[in-house]
């Protein structure tokens, strides 16, 4: 990483703001019949970072209105070190930590923003400007950070209550003061994604570009591409920063209604997309993943930039499927699986392996699985100790080492 985030393993959830998910090498030396899992229970952890291989964090949360806490974590046993509880938050969404260039980690939970050291201690405390779920931040190259407002139903919302449009937020790092905040011109359930100084925002209907100039965030007013096109089709979420486009997927609504699991959960009549809008001209492209009505997932695809491929999935539906990406943009079916994934994604670029998640619905178990994303083979299946499916966050730990969250363990896979 460069910029305002810290030189480590895994500083960041997916990696960083541009959101690839990509881990080189980690891969490089798997042996399908070496590989083992260790689990414990983690009530409410959404992710792991990692700053080095001995210093390995876990954020999670509580339930309602609540509070949010870290723990420093064995990498091996994953048994606590130190645990900081008790960080104020306020109305529930997984939120997020990442550690920064300056040395200490960040978290935004809930509306309250926290500067930790590395022994947990709390440096300073930030009340955010709107009582609402914050989902989390991203870090701009000069170390500020920027947040905003969870636009999305959480569970037990009254379906028909309406999110205002989103506020972006700018923090000092350090103090965390609030040194500017725009509006936007409508709600994001998405999670922000950046690069550079440039922030991009998946609205609930449209795409929308903001620039931080040093002192003033400020939208790209020439710039919000539609991408809610069809009847039936809902709100996007996480957006991927890749070959010249921002790719997510849509039919995001239902995610509130998670039970352990995405699927069956979907309420949108239009079959879920993978959606690339070109970040220079704004042209919208739309790629059916499943083809099947009701698809529902809550989380970004994977742009393989080397080989062209992008992964998408419908955790309503329980497909993963690759498409080839040409060089116009156009996509193209590489393969499609019936599998259960729902969360983030954790890619070797070099040896073009993929860990994915496969829930078992019958034996209420998270298996992790392993694929070559050229060819779609399993290269590794094993259980992952989570009765829950991941709607979260991997990392990436020592060589031979990947940590899964759900909101019940914490796992690691090692080979």
């Amino acid at each position: 990483m460069t910029g305002g985030y810290a030189i480590g393993p895994w500083v960041a959830e997916d990696g960083g703001p541009r959101r690839l998910q990509s881990a080189p090498g980690l891969f490089a030396r798997i042996d399908s019949s070496a590989v083992a899992v260790r689990s414990r229970d983690a009530f409410g952890a959404t992710m792991v970072v990692v700053r080095s291989p001995d210093e390995v964090f876990l954020h999670g949360h509580g339930v309602g209105v609540s509070e949010s806490w870290v723990e420093r974590i064995d990498p091996q046993t994953l048994e606590p070190l130190v645990r900081r509880d008790g960080l104020a938050g306020g109305p529930t969404w997984p939120g997020g930590m990442a550690a920064h260039a300056d040395g200490s980690l960040y978290v935004v939970f809930g509306r309250h923003a926290h500067r930790l050291s590395t022994d947990l201690d709390v440096w300073a405390t930030t009340e955010l400007p709107r009582d609402r779920a914050h989902n989390s931040f991203v870090i701009l190259d000069d170390g500020h950070l920027v947040t905003k407002d969870f636009g999305g139903l959480r569970p037990g919302e009254d379906p028909t209550s309406v999110a205002p449009p989103a506020r972006l937020s700018v923090l000092e790092p350090g103090t965390l003061r609030i040194v500017d905040s725009v509006d936007a011109p409508e709600p994001s359930v998405a999670r922000l994604s950046a690069d550079g100084d440039t922030v991009l925002m998946v609205g609930d209907h449209s795409l929308f570009r903001f620039r931080w100039d040093g002192s003033r965030l400020r939208r790209d007013e020439e710039f919000a591409p539609r991408y809610r096109l069809l009847s039936g089709q809902t709100h996007g979420w996480d957006a991927v920063l890749a070959l010249g486009a921002a790719w997510f997927m849509d039919d995001g609504a239902g995610a509130e209604n998670y039970s352990g699991t995405l699927r069956g959960h979907g309420v949108s009549t239009s079959p879920l997309h993978l959606v690339r809008v070109d970040l220079d001209s704004g042209a919208v492209s739309l790629t059916e993943v499943s083809g099947l009505p009701l698809g529902l997932i809550a989380n970004p695809p994977l742009i393989d930039e080397r080989r062209r491929i992008a992964l998408a999935y419908d955790s309503g539906n329980g497909v993963l499927a690759a498409f080839d990406i040409d060089t116009d943009g156009a996509t193209e079916l590489r393969w499609r699986a019936e599998q259960d994934h729902a969360g983030h994604l954790l890619f070797d670029p070099e040896s073009g392996l993929v860990l994915t998640g496969d829930h078992d619905g019958e034996r209420m178990m998270e298996q992790l699985v392993v694929r070559d994303l050229s060819t779609g083979d399993e290269i590794v299946r094993i259980d992952s100790g989570s009765p829950l499916q991941s709607v979260l966050f991997p990392a990436v730990g020592a060589p031979g080492t990947a940590y899964w969250c759900t909101l019940s363990t914490v796992s690691a896979l090692t080979w």
